[in-house]
């Protein structure tokens, strides 16, 4: 898998010798969406290809020993499979709900547990980097998570990465102090100014791909004259005149 990785424009390779002077960064052209959708038919291709220990595919050695040994152990629940990859962030309650990276997470469902927020300590959360517009709550008894959405209902799904990115501008700014309003503000003036470029971007790669598609335009031929022997020169009638 990580041989195929590397195959793809903008690899940093396994090592900076094995990188030598090859320009990841410029030669980069996945984003992370498409780099995850490519991954997930890498890995549905692996298991339709023969394995090189097994001689078949992995794909049909399942089929083979599900069909022995009855229906393997599935995913109950795709969510809760999700979450347990997700990294851990510890944070304590508070009466408003939990507070991370400058963004409030709350439900009502957290009211029993904030009654009783100074006897349970901090709490294991899970976050998914790619959308932070809410995380998942370990109860106090470890049995199951809760899922919390964000305070503010309105604010939209962000990743963790442009939470990162906005911070950053504003203490570029001057901020001293990040509010969440300032900080979805900013957000929100970063994809304008992203969006703008992408399209700025697409238009001018439309203008290239057109203008390589039109053909050049050839000069224009010099009409020479029908050579002419000497004899010739005269002009002579048409020796049949059509009557019209």
């Amino acid at each position: 898998m990580m041989q195929m990785v590397h195959e793809l424009p903008g690899t940093t390779f396994s090592s900076t010798a094995d990188r030598g002077s090859y320009d990841s960064g410029a030669m980069s052209a996945l984003t992370l969406g498409e780099l995850q959708r490519w991954l997930a038919l890498a890995v549905a291709c692996y298991h339709g290809e023969v394995h090189e220990s097994l001689g078949r595919t992995p794909a049909a050695v399942w089929a083979e020993k599900a069909a022995e040994d009855g229906t393997p152990a599935t995913v109950a629940s795709e969510t809760a499979f999700l979450v347990d990859f997700l990294p851990v962030i510890r944070r304590t309650l508070t009466r408003s709900g939990f507070v991370i990276d400058h963004v409030q997470y709350y439900c009502d469902a957290l009211k029993p547990w904030i009654a009783r927020r100074e006897q349970v300590g901090r709490f294991i959360l899970r976050r998914d980097p790619r959308d932070i517009s809410r995380i998942w709550a370990l109860g106090p008894g470890g049995g199951a998570y809760l899922e919390v959405p964000y305070r503010t209902l309105s604010r939209p799904p962000v990743s963790a990465w442009e939470q990162k990115a906005a911070v950053a501008r504003l203490r570029e700014l001057g901020r001293a102090d990040v509010d969440e309003s300032a900080l979805f503000a900013m957000v929100e003036q970063m994809r304008q100014v992203t969006d703008a470029a992408a399209a700025t971007t697409r238009k001018a790669r439309r203008d290239r791909e057109r203008r390589a598609a039109t053909p050049a335009r050839a000069e224009p031929a010099t009409a020479l004259p029908p050579e002419q022997d000497e004899a010739d020169a005269e002009a002579r009638p048409f020796e049949v005149i059509e009557q019209w």
